[in-house]
């Protein structure tokens, strides 16, 4: 039964709006009748993939975090007993947003007019990729579909769980790092001219390290926007560039072979393809799909060509570990527990087992490298900070030797 979004008076003038089901529109204002409300506009709720506004296009309506948290309660509610029909229309009322509101009620007419759940999360491309619907697919063909929807909402959770905690690693040396460039930067362009400009007019010559200060100030007031501005142009560049795929790959694959961030975008991206890999296979999607469907989560394209020579190689018949261990570029350690899986018939578990004990390496890494970055930048900082007070010190020093 189609949805329709309504706004209606009240007797006293009230006006309110909603949803509500019909089969048409005249039938939605016959129920607004029926409710006392006078309807004043009645309008059927549109898929979201067709013409939406501008605000609409440019913001999803479910972002990662709010994705992760509709899973896990409408798993629940399915889980519990609830018909998806019953826990869709639970879910849209409970919702405090308008426009998730009417994307559940969306979905909810087109499961009642006979549509699979599957399919029906397709009418919303942008916030149900290709890799959610074929998990969801694979519980409704099993029957499964709370158990299936709890294991996408654990896999939901925990790639935001590890997100989380690499941003939470890396956060604090940026923001010290980001501090120190601008104190450095208001050091050497303002309080390093006002105090050398006292010196700078007797005929004594100035200490090597103060004039070599004198000289870099000079340089970041009279060229450090225009270094600014050829940065930023550089770093454009740099973003348009890479929206060409060859130039994509070659950058992807140069930050993998970096000694420290290329171990850590390894293992990230492995631990992501491992995770989906066995959330697929474990819900009953074929093999080769979940592969292709697994790779087109890495966002590193050299990771990702690889993982789709690995699918070609599969086709041919080779076992998955042989295939993935013939790519270097994925940690051995998942080689290892996909050999293992196809050996024991516990693939999924096996998969699953090295997405974990991936993504635990991972965030050792980020907290290590986070740990020794942290004092080296403070110390940096304040070796920077110490020449600059040393280049304003040394003429003091110097002029009450003179006087003596």
């Amino acid at each position: 039964m189609p949805a329709f979004r309504y706004e209606a008076l009240d007797a006293s003038g009230k006006s309110s709006t909603g949803l509500l089901e019909a089969d048409n529109a005249r039938s939605a204002r016959a129920q607004l009748r029926g409710r006392e409300l006078v309807p004043i506009s009645v309008s059927p709720v549109a898929a979201p993939s067709g013409q939406t506004s501008r605000a609409q296009v440019s913001r999803r309506i479910f972002g990662s975090a709010a994705l992760a948290v509709w899973t896990r309660q409408i798993a629940s509610l399915i889980a519990s007993g609830l018909p998806l029909e019953r826990a869709l229309s639970v879910l849209a009322d409970e919702s405090e947003d308008a426009r998730q509101r009417e994307l559940i009620a969306h979905i909810k007419s087109e499961v009642n007019a006979g549509s699979p759940f599957a399919q029906a999360l397709g009418s919303a491309p942008r916030e149900f990729d290709e890799i959610y619907r074929a998990v969801v697919a694979a519980g409704e063909s099993s029957g499964a579909l709370g158990t299936v929807l709890e294991r996408l909402a654990d896999d939901l959770e925990a790639r935001l769980a590890l997100r989380a905690k690499l941003m939470g690693a890396m956060l604090y040396p940026a923001i010290v790092s980001v501090v120190a460039l601008l104190i450095v930067v208001f050091l050497v362009t303002y309080v390093v001219p006002q105090v050398a400009s006292v010196f700078t007019t007797s005929r004594q010559a100035l200490p090597l390290l103060t004039v070599g200060m004198l000289a870099i100030s000079a340089f970041v007031r009279q060229w450090g926007f225009v270094v600014l501005v050829l940065a930023g142009g550089a770093l454009l560049g740099f973003v348009l560039m890479r929206r060409s795929e060859a130039f994509r790959m070659r950058s992807d694959a140069a930050l993998l072979s970096l000694p420290l961030v290329g171990r850590l975008a390894r293992g990230y991206n492995a631990a992501r393809f491992a995770g989906t890999l066995a959330m697929l296979a474990g819900a009953g999607v074929p093999i080769l799909r979940a592969l292709q469907a697994a790779a087109e989560t890495l966002a590193n394209r050299a990771m990702r060509a690889d993982a789709l020579d690995a699918l070609v190689q599969v086709r041919e018949g080779a076992p998955l570990g042989s295939a993935l261990a013939s790519k270097r570029r994925f940690p051995g350690l998942l080689p290892m527990f996909a050999r293992l899986g196809e050996q024991t018939g516990q693939l999924p578990l096996m998969l699953q087992r090295a997405a974990s004990q991936l993504s635990s390496e991972v965030q050792r890494r980020a907290m290590a490298v986070a740990t020794v970055l942290e004092p080296l930048l403070i110390v940096g900082m304040g070796v920077v900070v110490m020449i600059i007070v040393l280049a304003v010190l040394l003429p003091i020093i110097q002029m009450n030797t003179w006087i003596k």
